[in-house]
Protein backbone atom coordinates (compact mmCIF):
# COMPACT_ATOMS: atom_id res chain seq x y z
CA UNK A 1 0.00 0.00 0.00
CA UNK A 2 1.09 3.57 -0.96
CA UNK A 3 1.71 6.21 1.54
CA UNK A 4 -0.64 8.82 1.39
CA UNK A 5 -0.27 11.78 -1.26
CA UNK A 6 0.91 15.21 -0.13
CA UNK A 7 -0.70 18.05 -2.10
CA UNK A 8 0.20 21.54 -1.88
CA UNK A 9 3.55 21.45 0.27
CA UNK A 10 5.18 19.07 3.12
CA UNK A 11 4.68 19.53 6.40
CA UNK A 12 7.23 21.69 8.55
CA UNK A 13 7.92 21.01 12.42
CA UNK A 14 8.71 18.31 14.51
CA UNK A 15 6.28 15.61 15.00
CA UNK A 16 4.41 15.48 18.10
CA UNK A 17 2.00 12.88 17.27
CA UNK A 18 2.56 10.16 14.68
CA UNK A 19 0.17 7.02 13.37
CA UNK A 20 2.64 4.47 11.93
CA UNK A 21 0.90 1.70 10.31
CA UNK A 22 -2.26 1.78 12.41
CA UNK A 23 -4.59 -1.12 12.01
CA UNK A 24 -8.06 -1.84 13.76
CA UNK A 25 -9.79 -5.15 13.47
CA UNK A 26 -12.89 -5.65 15.42
CA UNK A 27 -15.37 -8.63 15.33
CA UNK A 28 -18.90 -8.49 13.77
CA UNK A 29 -20.21 -11.80 14.88
CA UNK A 30 -18.14 -14.34 13.74
CA UNK A 31 -16.12 -12.25 11.13
CA UNK A 32 -13.41 -10.39 12.02
CA UNK A 33 -13.86 -6.32 10.31
CA UNK A 34 -10.61 -4.64 9.29
CA UNK A 35 -11.75 -0.76 10.04
CA UNK A 36 -8.49 1.18 9.88
CA UNK A 37 -5.72 -0.75 7.37
CA UNK A 38 -1.77 0.61 8.14
CA UNK A 39 -3.02 4.34 8.59
CA UNK A 40 0.38 6.66 9.22
CA UNK A 41 0.20 10.13 9.16
CA UNK A 42 2.24 13.40 11.51
CA UNK A 43 0.85 16.20 13.27
CA UNK A 44 3.63 18.87 13.68
CA UNK A 45 3.86 20.34 17.20
CA UNK A 46 1.59 23.46 17.61
CA UNK A 47 -0.11 22.31 14.15
CA UNK A 48 -3.99 22.18 13.90
CA UNK A 49 -4.22 19.04 11.78
CA UNK A 50 -8.12 17.89 10.59
CA UNK A 51 -9.23 14.66 9.89
CA UNK A 52 -12.02 14.48 6.82
CA UNK A 53 -13.61 11.00 5.28
CA UNK A 54 -16.59 9.07 4.60
CA UNK A 55 -18.81 8.53 6.90
CA UNK A 56 -18.07 5.34 8.25
CA UNK A 57 -14.18 4.94 7.35
CA UNK A 58 -13.03 4.62 10.65
CA UNK A 59 -11.62 8.69 11.54
CA UNK A 60 -13.27 8.72 14.73
CA UNK A 61 -11.78 5.24 15.64
CA UNK A 62 -8.68 6.81 14.68
CA UNK A 63 -8.94 9.77 17.75
CA UNK A 64 -9.90 6.96 20.22
CA UNK A 65 -6.66 5.54 18.96
CA UNK A 66 -4.83 8.39 19.89
CA UNK A 67 -6.57 9.40 23.24
CA UNK A 68 -5.83 5.47 24.40
CA UNK A 69 -9.50 4.74 24.63
CA UNK A 70 -9.06 1.80 22.19
CA UNK A 71 -6.33 -0.50 21.32
CA UNK A 72 -4.98 -0.56 17.68
CA UNK A 73 -4.68 -4.60 16.35
CA UNK A 74 -1.68 -3.28 14.52
CA UNK A 75 1.23 0.00 14.78
CA UNK A 76 1.31 2.32 16.59
CA UNK A 77 0.34 5.65 17.56
CA UNK A 78 3.64 7.61 19.39
CA UNK A 79 2.92 10.90 21.18
CA UNK A 80 6.33 13.01 22.12
CA UNK A 81 8.33 9.63 21.05
CA UNK A 82 6.57 7.41 23.91
CA UNK A 83 3.75 4.84 22.35
CA UNK A 84 -0.06 4.97 23.20
CA UNK A 85 -0.55 2.55 25.75
CA UNK A 86 -4.04 4.18 27.57
CA UNK A 87 -5.32 7.85 28.32
CA UNK A 88 -2.98 10.01 29.83
CA UNK A 89 -2.48 13.45 30.88
CA UNK A 90 -0.61 14.18 27.88
CA UNK A 91 -4.03 14.32 25.92
CA UNK A 92 -7.09 15.93 26.10
CA UNK A 93 -10.39 14.81 24.74
CA UNK A 94 -13.28 16.72 23.24
CA UNK A 95 -16.46 14.56 22.00
CA UNK A 96 -19.48 15.63 20.78
CA UNK A 97 -21.55 14.82 23.47
CA UNK A 98 -20.65 17.43 25.67
CA UNK A 99 -19.84 14.91 28.67
CA UNK A 100 -20.12 17.40 31.33
CA UNK A 101 -20.44 16.37 35.01
CA UNK A 102 -24.69 17.67 35.61
CA UNK A 103 -24.23 17.70 39.39
CA UNK A 104 -20.77 20.09 39.46
CA UNK A 105 -21.20 23.77 37.93
CA UNK A 106 -18.96 25.24 35.41
CA UNK A 107 -15.93 26.28 37.77
CA UNK A 108 -15.83 22.83 39.01
CA UNK A 109 -16.45 20.81 35.60
CA UNK A 110 -13.36 22.82 34.83
CA UNK A 111 -11.67 21.99 37.63
CA UNK A 112 -11.87 18.30 37.73
CA UNK A 113 -8.89 17.34 36.61
CA UNK A 114 -7.04 19.74 38.69
CA UNK A 115 -8.28 18.34 41.86
CA UNK A 116 -7.27 14.89 41.19
CA UNK A 117 -3.87 16.26 40.16
CA UNK A 118 -3.91 17.45 43.64
CA UNK A 119 -3.05 21.24 42.45
CA UNK A 120 -3.01 23.92 45.07
CA UNK A 121 -6.40 25.37 45.54
CA UNK A 122 -4.90 29.10 44.73
CA UNK A 123 -3.15 27.75 41.32
CA UNK A 124 -6.72 25.75 40.44
CA UNK A 125 -8.79 29.04 40.92
CA UNK A 126 -6.60 30.83 38.83
CA UNK A 127 -6.34 28.22 35.71
CA UNK A 128 -9.75 27.87 35.78
CA UNK A 129 -10.70 31.61 35.81
CA UNK A 130 -8.25 31.98 32.94
CA UNK A 131 -10.00 29.21 30.92
CA UNK A 132 -13.45 30.52 31.44
CA UNK A 133 -12.33 33.73 30.37
CA UNK A 134 -10.97 32.46 27.33
CA UNK A 135 -13.60 30.45 26.30
CA UNK A 136 -16.09 33.62 27.25
CA UNK A 137 -18.03 32.10 30.26
CA UNK A 138 -16.49 33.46 33.10
CA UNK A 139 -19.91 35.39 34.53
CA UNK A 140 -21.71 31.91 34.52
CA UNK A 141 -19.05 29.51 36.68
CA UNK A 142 -21.32 29.05 39.15
CA UNK A 143 -23.80 27.71 36.39
CA UNK A 144 -24.70 23.90 36.12
CA UNK A 145 -24.77 22.60 32.45
CA UNK A 146 -28.47 21.82 32.57
CA UNK A 147 -28.66 25.76 32.45
CA UNK A 148 -26.30 26.18 29.83
CA UNK A 149 -27.05 26.00 25.98
CA UNK A 150 -25.42 23.31 23.75
CA UNK A 151 -22.30 26.11 22.40
CA UNK A 152 -22.03 26.67 26.18
CA UNK A 153 -21.38 23.32 26.98
CA UNK A 154 -18.90 22.70 24.49
CA UNK A 155 -17.28 25.86 25.34
CA UNK A 156 -16.81 24.42 29.16
CA UNK A 157 -15.68 20.97 27.86
CA UNK A 158 -13.17 22.73 25.50
CA UNK A 159 -11.85 24.62 28.85
CA UNK A 160 -12.04 21.69 30.92
CA UNK A 161 -9.46 20.11 28.18
CA UNK A 162 -7.53 22.92 27.79
CA UNK A 163 -7.22 23.47 32.03
CA UNK A 164 -5.44 20.29 31.75
CA UNK A 165 -2.97 21.32 29.83
CA UNK A 166 -1.95 18.25 27.56
CA UNK A 167 0.28 18.60 25.03
CA UNK A 168 -1.90 17.18 22.32
CA UNK A 169 -6.02 18.26 22.32
CA UNK A 170 -8.29 15.56 20.13
CA UNK A 171 -11.65 16.66 18.98
CA UNK A 172 -13.87 14.27 17.92
CA UNK A 173 -16.69 16.38 15.92
CA UNK A 174 -16.94 18.62 19.22
CA UNK A 175 -19.71 21.39 16.68
CA UNK A 176 -21.88 18.44 15.04
CA UNK A 177 -24.79 18.88 17.33
CA UNK A 178 -24.93 22.59 16.93
CA UNK A 179 -26.93 24.41 14.68
CA UNK A 180 -25.05 26.28 11.93
CA UNK A 181 -24.74 29.89 13.12
CA UNK A 182 -23.96 28.63 17.07
CA UNK A 183 -21.21 26.64 14.94
CA UNK A 184 -19.69 29.03 12.77
CA UNK A 185 -19.24 31.23 16.38
CA UNK A 186 -17.59 28.36 18.27
CA UNK A 187 -14.77 27.89 14.94
CA UNK A 188 -14.45 31.31 16.17
CA UNK A 189 -13.91 30.96 19.08
CA UNK A 190 -11.96 27.83 18.99
CA UNK A 191 -9.70 29.60 16.39
CA UNK A 192 -9.03 32.81 19.03
CA UNK A 193 -8.21 29.82 21.86
CA UNK A 194 -5.74 28.24 19.98
CA UNK A 195 -3.90 30.88 18.39
CA UNK A 196 -3.72 32.21 22.25
CA UNK A 197 -2.42 28.63 23.15
CA UNK A 198 -1.20 27.20 20.53
CA UNK A 199 -1.89 24.02 20.99
CA UNK A 200 -1.32 20.96 18.66
CA UNK A 201 -4.62 19.95 17.64
CA UNK A 202 -6.09 17.21 16.12
CA UNK A 203 -9.21 17.64 15.15
CA UNK A 204 -11.99 15.14 13.79
CA UNK A 205 -15.14 16.69 11.19
CA UNK A 206 -17.12 15.81 8.32
CA UNK A 207 -18.01 19.71 7.36
CA UNK A 208 -15.35 20.25 4.54
CA UNK A 209 -15.86 23.91 5.41
CA UNK A 210 -15.09 23.79 9.33
CA UNK A 211 -11.71 21.87 7.76
CA UNK A 212 -10.30 24.29 5.76
CA UNK A 213 -11.46 27.38 8.23
CA UNK A 214 -9.54 25.54 10.79
CA UNK A 215 -6.58 23.20 9.54
CA UNK A 216 -3.11 23.96 8.75
CA UNK A 217 -3.24 20.20 6.45
CA UNK A 218 -6.46 18.24 6.16
CA UNK A 219 -5.92 14.37 6.38
CA UNK A 220 -8.60 12.82 3.55
CA UNK A 221 -9.37 9.22 4.39
CA UNK A 222 -10.84 6.50 2.04
CA UNK A 223 -14.11 4.56 2.84
CA UNK A 224 -13.86 1.86 4.93
CA UNK A 225 -11.31 0.08 5.65
CA UNK A 226 -10.03 3.33 6.44
CA UNK A 227 -6.58 4.93 4.64
CA UNK A 228 -4.90 8.10 4.35
CA UNK A 229 -5.54 9.38 0.60
CA UNK A 230 -4.30 12.65 0.84
CA UNK A 231 -3.01 15.36 3.24
CA UNK A 232 -3.85 18.66 1.86
CA UNK A 233 -1.99 21.84 2.82
CA UNK A 234 -4.12 24.52 3.89
CA UNK A 235 -2.12 27.51 3.08
CA UNK A 236 -4.50 30.28 4.02
CA UNK A 237 -2.91 32.97 6.40
CA UNK A 238 -3.90 33.28 9.86
CA UNK A 239 -5.97 34.88 11.72
CA UNK A 240 -9.08 33.45 9.29
CA UNK A 241 -12.34 34.24 9.49
CA UNK A 242 -15.93 32.68 7.86
CA UNK A 243 -16.15 35.36 5.40
CA UNK A 244 -12.31 33.41 3.91
CA UNK A 245 -15.34 31.23 2.67
CA UNK A 246 -15.64 33.48 -0.66
CA UNK A 247 -12.42 33.82 -1.32
CA UNK A 248 -11.08 32.10 -4.94
CA UNK A 249 -7.99 30.23 -2.34
CA UNK A 250 -10.71 28.95 -0.12
CA UNK A 251 -13.23 27.34 -2.91
CA UNK A 252 -10.34 26.00 -4.77
CA UNK A 253 -9.05 24.33 -1.52
CA UNK A 254 -12.93 22.84 -0.95
CA UNK A 255 -13.19 21.60 -4.81
CA UNK A 256 -9.80 19.67 -4.37
CA UNK A 257 -10.91 17.81 -1.05
CA UNK A 258 -14.66 17.05 -2.59
CA UNK A 259 -12.73 15.36 -5.18
CA UNK A 260 -10.98 13.53 -3.13
CA UNK A 261 -13.96 12.39 -0.96
CA UNK A 262 -16.43 11.96 -3.99
CA UNK A 263 -13.43 9.63 -5.74
CA UNK A 264 -14.20 7.19 -3.01
CA UNK A 265 -18.15 7.82 -2.44
CA UNK A 266 -18.39 6.94 -5.81
CA UNK A 267 -15.77 3.28 -5.22
CA UNK A 268 -17.53 2.58 -2.47
CA UNK A 269 -20.93 2.56 -4.16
Amino acid sequence: MSAALKLDGAMTGRPLLEARSVELRYASGRQSVLALDHVSFEVAEKEFAVIVGPSGCGKSSLLYLAAGLLDATGGEIVVDGAEVDGPGRDRGMVFQAYTLFPWLTVAENVEFGLKRRRMAAAERRRIVAHYLDEVGLAQFAGHYPKQLSGGMKQRVAIARALANDPRVLLMDEPFGALDSQTRGTMQKLLLRVWEHSHKTVLFVTHDIDEAIILGDHVHVMTARPGRMKATVRIDLPRPRSLEMMLDPAFIAIKRQILGLLHDEIDEDH
